[in-house]
């Protein structure tokens, strides 16, 4: 024996052991597969403070999902474990979790639902090769070009030029208001409507913008109330949107309040009174349980397991978990970007509509118009 070749093979030892510690992702090529124990994959969102709403009926919508695939025997015979992390919705907690998820090797996220709690996660998922399908909307996401981020819904752009249309053209509205704060959802609704509205000839008669954080918008709304509007766009999350319908109605504003996806929902509604919030116009991909036969049935499962209704939030996250597990299951339990390009190459026919990912990770591109009636959203015909 060559003695001089002893060394090499404690040393190809260390470098097979180092390799097998990768997180996902890690390795060059990402495409790494696993064939033994549960499938993890980790859904991060607020399951605390104002924004907790959001994070609980991702949670469930993902849930109801796992659990369906599950009763069926999972994927290729293996349980799939879906864990919930708390991003407080903060960006600062959410780059954490990002590292956290990667470190226990999660092979893809669920969330967040806060647009700006996943531009700040997005880098570290790209790094680490985790695919992330998230319900954010904000326009910042798609700027990012991450191959590994997938929104389960439409982005900013598409909500707010479907109700533009509606408001300009169908309508006849040109006195229109806006109102939005300065977060990252907030600003991508700003940006979109108002580009919507300029493209069809309106200027706004005024912007207001406001913080995450505010409580008091009579300054704002006086304005407002000043300028007669026909209506009123509103960009901001459900608990502050809410606050700022309930102020407008006591101010003695009358106008239709129109936006996006947090109008949509019973948060809103509950916090502004329902009074306060009939008439709102709201742009969305899904108006309600009762839209189609699938809508329908979801709704049941979810009431079932749940014990209360359903709504955009937990569709949408059904939706994006259910476009993950079919992409881990005809990958073949793919990880990095394999599982990528899968997801890529899945196309679903949702409760939202029919999913066909694009290079940018937008996978559904429309909205449709609906009406706050007695205290429900029902379609405009």
């Amino acid at each position: 024996m060559n003695r001089s070749l002893r060394p090499v093979a404690p040393l190809l030892v260390t470098l097979l052991a180092l390799a097998a510690c990768s997180a996902p992702g890690d390795s060059g090529s990402g495409d790494s597969k696993s064939d033994s124990g549960p499938i993890k994959i980790a859904v991060v969102d607020a399951r605390s403070g104002q924004l907790s709403s959001l994070g609980d009926w991702e949670y469930k919508g993902a849930k109801l999902a796992v659990d369906e695939w599950n009763k069926k025997g999972g994927i290729n015979g293996r349980k799939i474990q879906l864990k919930s992390f708390d991003d407080q919705g903060d960006p600062t907690i959410g780059t954490n979790l990002a590292r956290k998820i990667a470190d226990e090797k999660y092979i893809a996220m669920i969330g967040t639902a806060e647009s700006a709690v996943t531009i700040a996660m997005a880098p570290v998922l790209k790094q680490s090769g985790i695919p992330n399908i998230t319900s954010g909307q904000a326009d910042g996401l798609v700027a990012l070009k991450s191959p590994f981020l997938f929104l389960n819904g439409p982005t900013s752009t598409t909500y707010d030029t479907t109700l533009a249309k509606y408001l300009i053209q169908d309508k006849g509205y040109k006195k229109i208001a806006m109102i939005t704060n300065n977060g990252s959802f907030g600003k991508g609704e700003h940006d979109a409507f108002s580009k919507a509205a300029k493209d069809l000839g309106v200027t706004p008669l005024t912007d207001q913008v406001v913080t995450t954080d505010q409580k008091d918008f009579s300054a704002a709304l006086t304005t407002i109330r000043s300028k007669k509007p026909q209506a009123v766009f509103i960009g901001s999350e459900e608990v502050e949107a809410g606050l700022i319908v309930k102020q407008a109605r006591d101010l003695g504003i009358t106008a239709p309040f129109a936006g996006a996806a947090p109008q949509g929902t019973p948060v809103f509604m509950n916090t502004a009174g329902q009074a306060a919030v009939e008439g709102t116009i709201v742009s969305s991909p899904y108006l309600g349980n009762d839209v189609s036969p699938a809508a329908q049935k979801f709704a049941a499962a979810y009431k079932a397991a749940y014990g209360e209704d359903a709504e955009l939030h937990g569709a949408k996250a059904y939706d994006g978990t259910t476009i993950l597990l079919t992409a881990l299951k005809t990958s073949d339990v793919a990880t990095g970007q394999e599982l990528a390009d899968a997801i890529r190459a899945t196309a679903y026919d949702g409760l939202l509509g029919q999913f066909k990912y694009g290079p940018d990770g937008v996978g559904i591109t429309t909205t449709s118009i609906g009406i706050i009636k007695s205290g429900k959203l029902v379609a405009q015909k």
